[in-house]
C-alpha cells in the first residue's frame, strides 16, 4: 500500500482512506473467501475489518507496514464471521473465481468438490495458515506475525493442515475407487435379528 496514502488515511483523510478501501477489497475479499467458503460471510468480514482499519488507522505506528497490519484485522474479522456461521454451508457456488479450468468440466467439478469438502474439514487457525502462505504468498514468519503465533507454530499448522486435506482426499479416492461402500445400507439398529 503507497504509505502517503496511509498517512493521510491516518490524518483523517476520508478520500485517502476511500482510496485505501478501493485498492484493497478485491484482495481483502478473496482472502475472506478462501477463508470462509461463503460470499456473504466474506463480505460482512471485509466490512468488518474496514471499519476496524478506519478505527485503528491512527494507532499504526508503521506505515510501511499496513499491508500486514490490515491482514491481522481481516483474519480476526473471519474468525468472528467463522464463529457466528451456522455450521453447514453450501460446498460450491456458481461463478467462483478458484474454480479449475481444464479440458474435463465433470472432472473438474468432481476436483472442487473434493478439495473443498476437505478444506471445510479444517479449523480456521489451519484455513488461515494455508491462505495466507499459499494463497498470498507470505513468508511463515510474517503469517506468524499477522496470527500473532510464534514461527514454529505455523509451520506445524501448515503440516498439520496439508496432511488432513491429503488424508480427506485419499479417504474420498478409496470410496470413490469403492461405489458399492457408499452404496452399502447403513444400519438404523432396528433391524431385528433373526
Amino acid at each position: 500500500m503507497d504509505e502517503e496514502l496511509v498517512l493521510r488515511a491516518q490524518g483523517g483523510d476520508r478520500d485517502a482512506f476511500e482510496r485505501i478501501v478501493n485498492v484493497s477489497f478485491d484482495r481483502s475479499h478473496g482472502v475472506a473467501m478462501r477463508l470462509l467458503r461463503d460470499s456473504g460471510l466474506a463480505e460482512d468480514a471485509v466490512q468488518q475489518a474496514m471499519v476496524n482499519v478506519w478505527r485503528d488507522l491512527p494507532r499504526l505506528r508503521d506505515p510501511a507496514r499496513y499491508d500486514a497490519w490490515s491482514y491481522k484485522l481481516l483474519v480476526r474479522a473471519c474468525y468472528a464471521e467463522y464463529k457466528r456461521a451456522p455450521r453447514w454451508m453450501p460446498a460450491i457456488e456458481e461463478g467462483s473465481p478458484t474454480e479449475p479450468r481444464g479440458a474435463d468440466p465433470y472432472g473438474a467439478v468432481v476436483d472442487r468438490d473434493q478439495l473443498e469438502r476437505g478444506f471445510r474439514r479444517l479449523s480456521m487457525d489451519h484455513r488461515a495458515v494455508i491462505v495466507l502462505h499459499h494463497y498470498l504468498d507470505l513468508p511463515l514468519d510474517e503469517v506468524g506475525r499477522i496470527l500473532g503465533v510464534p514461527t514454529g507454530t505455523v509451520k506445524s499448522r501448515l503440516h498439520r493442515a496439508l496432511a488432513e486435506m491429503r488424508a480427506a482426499l485419499e479417504a474420498d479416492g478409496r470410496e470413490a475407487a469403492d461405489p458399492a461402500a457408499r452404496l452399502a445400507p447403513v444400519p438404523t439398529g432396528e433391524e431385528v435379528a433373526p
